[in-house]
């Protein structure tokens, strides 16, 4: 059995991985053994809904009881941290979305996991839903796709990281569809209100638009425009719609082989670190190259 421990327990999708480990008991062989949590009470709620056994006072007080490791933090600025003991006992990771919080930090951090060989990914819910699957299917036939928007809740002025929080679905919906190639991005909000749009402009001459929307309720969609027709779309989670997600990091932790390159990791997190910078200046700003 692969005994996985879990450092996060703030994340509602601690307690939801571990009931689809435990309780639903839907990935034979793998499950979530001991959890830490930020606080005694997120800790103890996740270990209650999850079905975990143990709860820790220390994240490295897990090593020597798991065999991989989960780090799901609310803002990604504490994920390679909260990582380093892991890395440092060679233990395969997934790390919930965004990856990390500055892309030359993720970088020095993906290349000393290359060195030590772990196996470590990244990825965030939507991409693995049927009804992206479907969407990125029928987008790319017929004809080169001319224009794209996505639509969803993101709020600038979040606590846990601005646009990195949330802004990684409609980015990560963008570059699982159409690629990594982003050159540039920009920022702009609108007028004195909360939401905004920032456009994706890739090297294929591609331009994608995000609208950022900080109290809507209209869920995830996205337009892809080409000369024939139109394809929009609304996202829909799958009954579980965390399953095929964590079949896919229990798959590599059995196999040790990482089902996403790192470059794929690391474009989203150099796309809403330009896109940061972009909120602050106003300015249509570079997208560093992975």
């Amino acid at each position: 059995m692969i005994r996985i421990g879990i450092v996060g327990a703030e994340n509602s999708h601690s307690a939801a991985i571990a009931k689809t480990l435990n309780i639903g008991k839907k990935v034979p062989g793998c499950r979530a053994v001991v959890i830490w949590g930020e606080t005694d009470k997120f800790a103890k709620e996740a270990a209650k809904t999850g079905g975990i056994p143990k709860i820790v006072k220390r994240p490295a007080d897990m090593i020597g009881e798991i065999d991989a490791v989960i780090i799901d933090h609310r803002h990604a600025k504490y994920h390679l941290t909260a990582a380093e003991p892991f890395l440092k006992a060679r233990l395969p990771m997934f790390i919930d979305k965004p990856f990390c919080y500055r892309l030359e930090a993720g970088k020095k951090f993906l290349a000393r996991c290359r060195r030590a060989k772990v196996p470590v990914t990244s990825f965030g819910a939507l991409p693995m839903q049927k009804s992206f699957a479907d969407f990125r299917r029928d987008a790319n036939r017929g004809g080169a796709v001319r224009a794209v928007a996505s639509v969803g809740p993101c709020d600038l002025d979040s606590t846990y990281g601005g646009i990195f929080f949330y802004g990684i679905h409609q980015v990560e919906m963008l570059v699982e569809a159409f690629g990594t190639d982003v050159s540039v991005v920009s920022v702009t909000r609108a007028g004195k209100g909360k939401d905004a749009a920032a456009t994706m402009f890739f090297r294929s001459g591609l331009v994608a638009t995000m609208h950022c929307l900080a109290g809507g309720k209209t869920g995830f969609q996205i337009l892809s425009v080409k000369d024939a027709a139109p394809l929009g779309r609304k996202m829909t989670f799958d009954a579980n719609p965390y399953l095929t997600g964590v079949r896919t990091f229990c798959k590599m932790f059995k196999t040790g082989k990482e089902p996403l390159d790192h470059k794929r990791i690391l474009a989203p997190i150099a796309i809403l670190e330009a896109m940061e910078k972009s909120v602050k200046t106003g300015k249509v700003t570079p997208v560093a190259k992975v």
